[in-house]
């Protein structure tokens, strides 16, 4: 009884210190919050001591942050989130009236994203339906190239050629269905690419297993023994399932800027530039209820799929020994990325030449030159120094961090939860406001939520591997905790999960970019890509090389992350035997295959 207590208070407690910590923004930036509302009213007037006197006893600001915080709970009992400091209207309907903007985008944006995982996992399907797969993994790079892919370059994009040049579909504004069709897109295709590579990681072990070995000799169609193996493999990616829907919800910031949607990250994001401290705290909270909300869909469905062989310990393992592969992909993207680094760090980044400006690739200049006449190839390389190396640390410490949260499910599911309602962006201003601006900002926001999805992942896989037919004979052989972690548990997650890590080594780069996008990262002269990015988005049509150069270099960061990927694998056994197959009293796919129950 109290082990079911524990997480719903540990979840509150989290919930409680974000909205505390959220309250007291405007007083951890060190800057008069009265201040910082008349500059968003009246620009124009001046900050006279009467003038800011007038605001503080309008707001009740003289009563300091933890009084504002207790009126501001006390409300939500009777519905009421307070008034707004900007324009004095009520929180409540206008935060609803954004969440359901972001509800609508995500479900569409969600839609998108299983197309396209749905055409990763096809050819693995295929392939072992008709019992032509090796072991390897059938996906290839692909992918990568789409979760690399930065969602506001993806976004900017779409919004010119498709909205403005051809005028297919409208670019800006939300007024209907057809609105939705470009954001979704440039929120599920990285997305759905993502989840398709983790489902492509797990369907090799799914259709390996007796059950589908079986069904597909007695000439079951091989359609249904796809449908089986989805089903199978769902339970391992139902909490980063999770995790994307909150993030599509209120993580895409950027994308609602793009397209001037009124959803609740873009909300939440200009209150906390205006300091406009009942709509922030109203928003966060929202996105925490909507993230425990997720989570808790996503745990019955687990068991939902599971049945009662994963509390019965019936499981066979997902996770099994491939054949080695020689590949030669890895060293091909990774020779390109050294390639392009040597070839720009001979030049100098912050030349200027204006009579250069805007040229298109040459001799002189492979990768063309920016607004400023400065060499692109120059500039991406040295770029690449302080982005690849970031991202590779910041990568490794949430490897290491999400693997042992991952083992502490009771402490890092409400963690994890917590964590992912809040955006990068909207950390990046919290930790801008406790340590101040600087280069090393935008790691610490990333570094903060860039475990979350290790650690759901190597939780959810360790619940399905502890309940293994071998680890269950072994434990009933009397062999310990330790035994057990060291020699069956560990050696089955680590492998994927450190795929997941190399596929979101992309996303860190991207996150990193993304900040400096937004302006809360490295700021110019820096070769920072998401500066890059920022500073040639204007000319995209005029000098399309300037904005490509670095967003090819993420692409080609996601392909040799990948393509590194696949030679991460499971160890094989010196001694020991294959699982057994599926317990006659489990619930199999391979019953409900034949209409059984």
């Amino acid at each position: 009884m109290r082990r079911h207590l524990a997480t719903p208070v540990w979840r509150a407690l989290l919930a409680a210190a974000l909205v505390c910590g959220i309250g007291l923004l405007p007083w951890l930036t060190r800057t008069d919050p009265a201040l910082t509302v008349l500059k968003a009213r009246s620009a124009d007037r001046d900050p006279t001591p009467e003038v800011l006197a007038d605001i503080r006893a309008q707001l009740d600001l003289d009563r300091g942050p933890f009084s504002l915080l207790g009126q501001w709970l006390g409300g939500l009992w009777h519905g009421d989130a307070g008034r707004s400091w900007l324009s004095g209207d009520e929180v409540a309907p206008a935060v609803l009236q954004a969440l359901g903007v972001s509800l609508l985008l995500m479900t569409v944006a969600f839609a998108v994203a299983a197309v396209t995982a749905a055409l990763i996992c096809a050819r693995t399907l295929w392939l072992g339906a008709h019992r032509r797969l090796d072991g390897r993994r059938a996906g290839g790079s692909g992918s990568a190239v789409l979760a690399a892919l930065p969602e506001f370059l993806t976004a900017s994009v779409l919004a010119t050629i498709v909205g403005v040049q051809l005028g297919w579909l409208p670019a800006l504004g939300w007024y209907g269905p057809q609105w939705t069709v470009l954001p979704a897109l440039a929120l599920g295709l990285p997305a759905g690419a993502v989840i398709g590579r983790l489902l492509d990681d797990l369907l090799p072990g799914a259709l390996a297993e007796p059950w589908a070995l079986a069904a597909t000799a007695r000439g079951l169609p091989g359609r249904r023994v796809a449908r089986q193996a989805v089903r199978r493999c769902l339970p391992g990616l139902l909490p980063n399932l999770g995790l994307f829907v909150v993030g599509l919800t209120g993580g895409a910031v950027a994308v609602e800027q793009i397209f001037d949607i009124p959803g609740l990250g873009r909300t939440t994001l200009q209150a906390a530039l205006a300091q406009d401290l009942p709509v922030l705290q109203a928003g966060t909270l929202v996105m925490v209820l909507l993230a425990a909300v997720t989570a808790g869909l996503a745990s019955l469905a687990t068991r939902l799929l599971a049945g009662p062989a994963l509390r019965d310990g019936a499981l066979p393992s997902l996770h099994r020994p491939a054949p080695p592969a020689r590949r030669v992909l890895p060293y091909v993207h990774g020779g390109l990325l050294v390639a392009v680094v040597a070839l720009g760090l001979p030049r100098d980044p912050l030349a200027l030449d204006t009579g250069e400006r805007l040229r298109p690739p040459s001799g002189a200049h492979p990768f063309g030159t920016d607004a400023l006449g400065r060499d692109m190839l120059a500039r991406v390389a040295h770029g690449a120094l302080d982005t690849l190396l970031l991202a590779l640390a910041i990568g490794a410490a949430t490897l290491l961090g999400g693997v042992l949260l991952g083992l502490l499910p009771r402490l890092s599911g409400p963690l994890v939860d917590t964590v992912n309602a809040v955006p990068p962006v909207l950390l990046a201003l919290l930790v801008t406001a406790v340590v101040g601006s600087g280069p090393g900002t935008p790691a610490l926001a990333v570094g903060a939520v860039a475990w979350a999805p290790l650690a759901a992942h190597a939780s959810a896989l360790l619940r399905q591997e502890r309940a293994a037919l071998h680890v269950t004979a072994t434990r009933g052989l009397g062999a310990g905790r330790w035994h057990l972690l060291r020699r069956d548990l560990l050696p089955a997650v680590l492998p994927p999960v450190t795929r997941h890590a190399l596929l979101r080594l992309p996303g860190i780069a991207l996150a990193l970019a993304s900040l400096a996008f937004l302006g809360l990262g490295a700021q110019p002269p820096s070769p920072e890509w998401g500066l890059l990015l920022a500073e040639n988005q204007p000319y995209a049509e005029r000098a399309p090389w300037a904005v490509l150069a670095p967003a090819a270099f993420l692409a080609l960061l996601g392909a040799f992350a990948v393509s590194a990927a696949g030679g991460v694998r499971v160890p094989r056994r010196r001694t020991g035997s294959r699982a057994p197959a599926i317990a006659p009293e489990q619930p199999s796919p391979a019953r409900e295959l034949v209409g059984t129950r």
